[in-house]
């Protein structure tokens, strides 16, 4: 016996195409509960009702393009203003780095007594192609800081630290200012900074008083250049949030010692022990090698034993025992000796305002000092009393 398969009529199958056309719609936009539910035949009007309902957007969609629109609506970010006063060869690339990585709706006002460095860090910063803050040049400090959120210093001795600041704080408009000051100074003097600012800044109209904070860096000038400084600052932890950003886009790490002038005292330590460990160096470089020893090979020992040290494994004064150390170029960059020598004053200054005994420190200010005089170590890397010793070349 043979089952014959019903054949709908062609008229009676193409009268169905539109009632066909509306279930796999329907079957598109149904949940997975809603399509086991049985739809049946029905005809076009009956399923009107049904389309329009699923033919909505689903559900997902219709959220995400709310995330969306909300995604918009946020508070836009409040413009930033700085200003950067101290352009010498810390400074110079510090304030490179801060302006490359400020929103280019932010200003960066710059200024030093230096003409020449404020031209052509202005021609640099014109010319980068990194787009970053708007930059202004000034006539003076006090034009630099008068619009600024963020006030930034970077300056040699704390006489030049004093007079800046007595210029800005001088009839200042209320506002709310950060002023960071990165220059090495003794911690007596940056204090006394920080209580004029506190005396003399008027507070903002939500009654925020500015602050002075102290952070002196690590890393030289390749450190300033390739934005890897390490800062130690010296400011209260409530402060930490809007003081870290602006240091972390001129360097890679902020290392909080305490309330302001901490960052200064653990700077100032540790620049007199590497005065110390400097001369020391020197001079067992200049014993081993007198002994008939290869230098390599002596500071190969040195480095795997317990007289391992900054100088001894990156700086080390003999030529060709590091590659790419200021020995290797006749002492030329680095860390100048006169800044060595002034670092280490400040030290002794601040030591003892604490009370603190330091041994060692007349007779290494003795040998900075006579090396320093010297016309064949004059404005060298401090390594360079290595040659003052008469270490063999």
């Amino acid at each position: 016996m043979h089952l014959a398969c019903p054949v709908l009529p062609p008229r009676c199958f193409l009268s169905r195409i539109p009632s066909i056309l509306a279930i796999i719609i329907v079957f598109i936009h149904q949940s997975p509960l809603d399509i086991v539910r049985p739809i049946g035949f029905v005809g076009l009007a009956s399923n009107k009702k049904i389309i329009q309902k699923k033919m909505r957007t689903p559900t997902t969609l219709r959220t995400f393009r709310v995330v969306q629109r909300r995604g918009f609506a946020t508070t836009p970010r409040r413009l930033e203003s700085y200003g950067f006063i101290g352009l010498g060869q810390m400074g110079y690339q510090m304030a490179k780095n801060l302006r490359a990585k400020l929103s280019p709706a932010d200003e960066i006002r710059i200024f030093d007594i230096n003409k020449t460095a404020v031209a052509n860090l202005a021609k640099e910063m014109g010319q980068s192609q990194v787009s970053g803050a708007k930059v202004a040049v000034v006539e003076t400090a006090r034009d630099a800081a008068i619009e600024a959120d963020t006030v930034i210093t970077v300056l040699p001795e704390p006489s030049h630290v004093k007079a800046v600041y007595a210029s800005i704080l001088a009839d200042l408009p209320a506002r709310e200012r950060i002023f960071i000051d990165c220059s090495t100074i003794d911690p007596s003097s940056s204090r006394e900074v920080a209580a004029s600012v506190a005396a003399a800044a008027p507070r903002s109209s939500s009654g925020r008083q500015s602050v002075f904070v102290d952070a002196p860096m690590s890393g030289g000038v390749v450190g300033a250049t390739a934005g890897t400084l390490t800062f130690m600052l010296g400011c209260d932890a409530g402060r930490l949030p809007a003081v870290e950003p602006t240091l972390l886009r001129m360097g890679r790490r902020v290392l909080h010692c305490g309330p302001q002038g901490t960052g200064l005292s653990a700077k100032l330590a540790n620049n007199y022990l590497l005065a110390v460990n400097n001369i020391a160096t020197a001079e067992a470089m200049n014993l081993g090698m007198r002994w008939g020893l290869d230098p390599k090979v002596l500071a190969g020992v040195i480095n795997v034993s317990t007289g391992r040290c900054w100088p001894s494994e990156v700086n080390n004064p003999v030529a060709g025992v590091v590659e790419g150390s200021p020995a290797g170029r006749d002492y030329n960059g680095g860390f100048g000796i006169g800044l060595m020598r002034k670092d280490l004053g400040l030290a002794v200054v601040a030591a003892q305002e604490a009370g603190a005994r330091l041994e060692l420190a007349g007779k290494a200010t003795e040998v900075y000092a006579a090396a320093e005089a010297e016309e064949s170590c004059k404005g060298r890397d401090f390594s360079v009393v290595y040659r003052y010793l008469g270490g063999k070349e």
